[in-house]
């Protein structure tokens, strides 16, 4: 399957490189078109990634915060001591392909990710949908503990299908059926192939801001698993050529394999963590 997945990921770039989308995008509320246009303004709707694309050309550089627990208050100022980073590079090759390169500091992890566009909506086509797959590399494992562990091990695979409808000036949802693949698996009764179902959405409040909501349901989760599904709230602030998204979520991962395994927080136990994302145009 991994194999199988590199492929994939690999022919979507060499087939569309070079070529332009005839549907490219256009990001303004006054544009002449049949294209439905600003359905989300970021590139991810809080930790997942949304059907919004960068321009052919265009380079953007995405930089993300988790900090710690917010449980223990002023002990770990709310845990504003205990940030993790993602950073993140994208290229626009056209408009309906964007490549990306980032690296996460928890687990130390590599990934190498591309989206393509299949559909924008329009007033003739109820959706947007849009292919995202990625290879991550875990860099933090060691020999220390895992004595048996070669390369392979380090490797995880994540495709997703975005499907996204703007219903209204104030209104967008999105659902993204998602697989993803992990070689190394803590718990021996998970299935290295694992299942998401992700529901998301965006309601502006105002012109330049809105309410971001989130939830993935990981599908076949091992009944003593240790973690929790992802649950996350935020709002996007728009200025000029910036796009600042603050959010609580409780999981400090921010790649879509670690979101849906890794997320320790519990919502039910003021268990989780304040970050944000920001997003830069050149």
């Amino acid at each position: 399957m991994k194999f199988r997945l590199i492929f994939a990921f690999f022919l979507t770039c060499i087939l569309t490189f070079g070529q332009d989308d005839l549907l490219s995008e256009i990001d303004t509320e006054n544009a002449v078109s049949s294209e439905v246009s600003s359905v989300f303004k970021g590139l991810k709707i809080i930790n997942f990634e949304s059907t919004k694309m960068v321009k052919k050309g265009g380079f953007y550089f995405v930089v993300s915060h988790r900090f710690g627990s917010v449980k223990n208050g002023f002990k770990n100022l709310f845990g504003l001591d205990e940030a993790v980073t993602h950073l993140n590079f994208i290229y626009g090759i056209s408009d309906g392909l964007n490549v990306s390169i980032a690296r996460s500091s928890n687990q130390k992890i590599y990934e190498l990710s591309s989206k393509l566009r299949l559909v924008k909506q329009t007033d003739t086509r109820p959706v947007s949908v849009v292919f995202y797959s990625s290879i991550l590399a875990n860099t933090a494992l060691n020999t220390d503990n895992l004595p048996r562990l070669e390369f392979n091990h380090r490797l995880s695979y994540v495709a997703q299908l975005l499907i996204s409808r703007k219903f209204s000036e104030s209104l967008s949802f999105q659902l993204s059926p998602t697989f993803f693949h992990e070689n190394y698996v803590v718990n021996d009764n998970q299935d290295n192939s694992q299942y998401g179902l992700v529901v998301g959405g965006r309601y502006k409040l105002g012109k330049r801001w809105s309410l971001n909501l989130e939830y993935g349901a990981h599908l076949n989760r091992v009944a003593n698993a240790l973690y929790n599904n992802p649950l996350s709230v935020g709002f996007d602030i728009e200025t000029g050529g910036h796009v600042f998204q603050l959010h609580f979520t409780n999981s400090q991962f921010m790649n879509p394999n670690g979101v849906f395994s890794n997320s320790t927080g519990d919502w039910a136990e003021g268990d989780f963590y304040f970050g944000f994302n920001i997003s830069r145009s050149f």
